[in-house]
């Protein structure tokens, strides 16, 4: 198995200025699934209720996802209900109902235990301790949070970000983790605590790498076609996570492509609501559009003459 996800497999509610929608395909694990299977093979492990669409796993299945590690379970699945306003880089939650996902307790399958590449989407941090300890020989770990485990679960977190190689967050989130307004400080923090690398989700302002030894930053896209920013940030670990297990090669030049390739499937998610774009993606596309990240981020060095 190239990628193994653990996260939320939810049926949500969004309205935006560009409309609303009800009961669409979301969750962390989903976002992340489809965007990664673009570039390699994935299993996602996640809970889900009698009351699920099959209509959604078929296209988890046209898309050559294994749900192998997706339990079914009596009562309802997990969902979200949610608005954005014109600043959407930030959501309002009108509802929440936990349903079977307070019943998820994992036991992962043999060919998931020895997965070498792991995304463990949103999700709380015990559960992603429980996944991480069934876990034979990991290459990498990445893992991704919220504002709310980092409320409720602080100390949790903590061991999650010490069996991790990578840990994912948006600039709120690791301002508030770390307890600084600065984001190098704070990400200075994840990695004294036993990160190897920490990435900083910006939104529309881009992404932030770090390093021990380096950093790195990358532009955001011109959105143009802009309707629903839900799974933005979880497409782009898709993306992140799928290309490196991919090419299998961690080298800080290739974690740079991949991160490149992750804004690429974020820019690409938020032009329509739920999984709808990527239906219609097409990997020409992302080429284009990785070779104009490329393009419009270059710049030739500066002589001293030239000062």
């Amino acid at each position: 198995m190239s990628l193994f996800i653990a996260g939320t497999i939810a049926l949500d509610t969004i309205e935006t200025p560009f409309g609303k929608k009800e009961n669409i395909l979301g969750g962390s694990a989903v976002h992340a699934g489809v965007s990664a299977s673009f570039f390699t093979d994935v299993s996602i492990c996640g809970i889900i209720g009698k009351d699920f669409p099959k209509e959604h796993l078929d296209f988890l299945r046209s898309r050559d996802i294994d749900l192998s590690g997706i339990i079914t379970h009596e009562g309802n699945t997990f969902c979200w209900s949610g608005f954005y306003e014109y600043d959407m880089n930030h959501a309002h939650t009108r509802d929440t109902k936990l349903n079977v996902l307070l019943d998820f307790d994992p036991v992962l399958k043999k060919e998931h235990r020895e997965s070498e590449f792991v995304f463990l989407a949103n999700l709380d941090p015990e559960i992603q301790l429980k996944i991480i300890d069934q876990l034979e020989k990991p290459r990498f770990i990445a893992a991704d949070t919220m504002d709310f485990w980092i409320n409720s679960k602080r100390a949790k977190l903590h061991e999650v970000v010490k069996k991790v190689d990578f840990i994912l967050l948006n600039e709120g989130e690791i301002r508030m983790f770390m307890e600084t307004p600065n984001i190098p400080l704070a990400a200075g923090r994840l990695l004294k605590l036993g990160a190897k690398g920490v990435i900083v989700k910006k939104g529309e302002h881009g992404a932030l790498l770090f390093t021990k030894e380096d950093h790195f930053s990358a532009p955001s896209y011109p959105q143009e076609v802009f309707r629903d920013p839900t799974g933005a940030g979880d497409s782009f670990a898709g993306g992140f996570m799928g290309y490196l297990a991919k090419t299998k090669d961690l080298s800080f030049n290739n974690i740079k492509k991949a991160v490149i390739l992750g804004s690429s499937m974020a820019s690409f998610n938020i032009e329509d609501f739920s999984l709808d774009r990527m239906k219609t993606l097409s990997k020409s596309e992302i080429l284009e559009r990785f070779n104009a990240f490329k393009e419009f981020s270059e710049f030739e060095a500066l002589l001293v003459k030239e000062l």
